[in-house]
């Protein structure tokens, strides 16, 4: 496995690559990696002849009160995980935007409820980050977790919106032995708060196992499993539109982020007819 460091020196490999008619695969992620990530490079692997990972922490998704300065990072430990999963190239630039850089990119409607309404510059960082990873990766194929659902839909949008030529493939919400979606920012919870968040999953688990055909009761009973400090938003959704539903007649998506101190958790299921 080679590491990179230099934006100009991986699109100038992206580029021959792209001119041999390479596939190219890529992850990006911020870093600190567990199982989740290490699932979407292994699964990447059979997909592509050349495997990118990205390590890069984006400043543009982090809002002035968020946890950029104290977001977790384990650059040797990542490299360990990335080169043991298959990884060709692990990309970790320094920085990633020149000094006059003034572009941002923005997908609307799908964006205005959820994560977008909590955060409301987080996903013109997201997709402005990817857009630019895009450019210098070159993929052919790029996956992205279902942990972050909504996340992965404006991505998914933003690809076909604008004509990219990538395929974007989700990967599956792994979770750790006691059911909690797996996530870098599990390591701010106490051993309180750890116990207390496992009631996230179970809300939405019972949203997935209730025979009523009613969204508003599913939600009143996940209401009642769970136990957090606050909820910001716990609705079951349209899978691509991300629209809210009144009933549970088809496949359907709940979605939920909780807070437990100063950490957010954002976990999902799928909903079946």
């Amino acid at each position: 496995m080679d590491i990179i460091h230099s934006v100009d020196t991986m699109h100038a490999l992206a580029l021959g690559w792209r001119a041999r008619g390479k596939k190219v695969g890529f992850v990006p992620t911020m870093g600190y990696l567990h199982r989740g990530h290490t699932t979407l490079i292994e699964l990447m692997r059979p997909r592509c002849e050349l495997l990118v990972v990205s390590i890069y922490v984006n400043p543009l998704q982090f809002g002035p009160t968020e946890d950029l300065t104290r977001y977790p990072r384990d650059p040797d430990g990542d490299a360990k995980k990335c080169e043991a999963a298959g990884c060709d190239i692990l990309f970790m630039p320094e920085s990633l935007y020149p000094p006059d850089f003034r572009t941002t990119v923005n997908v609307t409607g799908i964006t205005s409820r959820w994560e977008g309404a909590e955060r409301p510059t987080h996903f013109a960082g997201v997709a402005t980050v990817v857009c630019r990873l895009f450019g210098l990766v070159q993929p052919t194929v790029a996956m992205f977790g279902e942990k972050d659902y909504q996340q992965f839909t404006v991505l998914k949008s933003m690809a076909r919106d604008l004509a990219m030529g990538i395929e974007i493939v989700p990967g599956p919400l792994v979770r750790d032995h006691d059911g909690l979606a797996l996530s870098s920012r599990n390591v701010y919870l106490s051993t309180e708060d750890r116990a207390r968040a496992l009631s996230l999953h179970q809300a939405l688990y019972a949203i997935r196992d209730s025979r009523s055909p009613s969204a508003k009761e599913r939600i009143a009973l996940a209401r009642e499993k769970l136990v957090c400090d606050k909820v910001d938003y716990l609705d079951i959704v349209d899978p691509d539109t991300l629209e809210p539903v009144e009933l549970v007649n088809r496949p359907l998506r709940a979605i939920a982020t909780a807070r437990y101190g100063r950490t957010r958790l954002l976990d999902n299921v799928a909903i079946g007819p």
